[in-house]
């Protein structure tokens, strides 16, 4: 979907079908900071359909997948599928369109074309847009040095049921803070899965549990577990209200950027 931002920028954003995109509609009709001005989708049900329809409310804003019209657009907001996103990368730096991304499940490959696209626009990349979920990773970072490895750590997740990565990228990036506090990389000491006679748990590893049922918009906890006590640092999301806020800060961050990669930790360092 396209947002006008006052009268200067204009912002897109694709997966409006999805349950971020509707938020996002909602929270761009709820305010008087940004207007939606196209809206991005591939869902044949619903392309040619008010965007606004799908949550019942008019905009006079209609649903093409035509990526074409980024030409009329300063930034993108993409919370669609890894493919979807890395198609996108054309048409934004084709069109010199900036682009948040908070799609999550990207392999190596796709995040190093991210990565190399950055070098022609500006790039905001967070597997969470929460602002609360980010001052977590801090709060999780300081633990991690604190503690060191003593303390044994698992991270569980739970989501909806109709989330497809797994485990999610909010808790890959809270196993990778914790790691590089260790001066290791969370590829070496993760443990995604335990199942039979796994023999006793190795010191410094990382477990990873998930949980998808329901309607959970998600929840993540991070057990700093050692003798006789442990540690429990949470993040339990109520709504997504707080993704499409910070997706559309993340959107007037990248303003007046010309190019580069940014994430979270440069929204929550500029407003300190």
């Amino acid at each position: 979907m396209v947002i006008h931002i006052g009268e200067k920028m204009i912002t897109a954003i694709s997966g409006v079908s999805g349950k971020m995109g509707r938020m996002l509609i909602q929270t761009i009709n709820d305010n008087n900071i940004i207007k939606l001005g196209a809206a991005f989708d591939k869902n044949p049900n619903i392309i040619g359909k008010d965007a606004g329809s799908l949550i019942g409310i008019q905009t006079n804003i209609i649903v093409t997948e035509n990526l074409n019209e980024l030409s009329k657009v300063d930034c993108l907001i993409d919370f669609s599928r890894p493919d979807n996103t890395i198609k996108s990368l054309e048409f934004c730096i084709k069109n010199n369109t900036n682009l948040v991304v908070g799609t999550t499940g990207f392999n190596e490959y796709e995040l190093s074309q991210i990565k190399s696209a950055s070098n022609h626009i500006a790039i905001f990349l967070s597997p969470n847009m929460s602002i609360g979920v980010n001052v977590t990773l801090k709060l999780l970072e300081i633990a991690a040095k604190m503690l060191k490895n003593d303390y044994d750590v698992e991270i569980n997740e739970a989501h909806h049921n109709q989330k497809v990565d797994s485990p999610s990228g909010t808790a890959i990036k809270m196993g990778e803070v914790i790691a590089n506090s260790w001066g290791q990389k969370l590829s070496d000491i993760a443990i995604w899965s335990r199942y039979g006679n796994i023999g006793p748990r190795k010191n410094g590893t990382i477990g990873f549990s998930t949980i998808r049922g329901g309607d959970i918009v998600g929840d993540h906890t991070v057990y700093f577990c050692g003798t006789g006590e442990r540690i429990e640092i949470s993040h339990k999301s109520n709504s997504r209200k707080s993704y499409a806020e910070g997706a559309i800060k993340a959107a007037l961050f990248l303003e007046n950027k010309s190019k580069g990669l940014y994430d979270m930790n440069d929204i929550i360092e500029y407003n300190r």
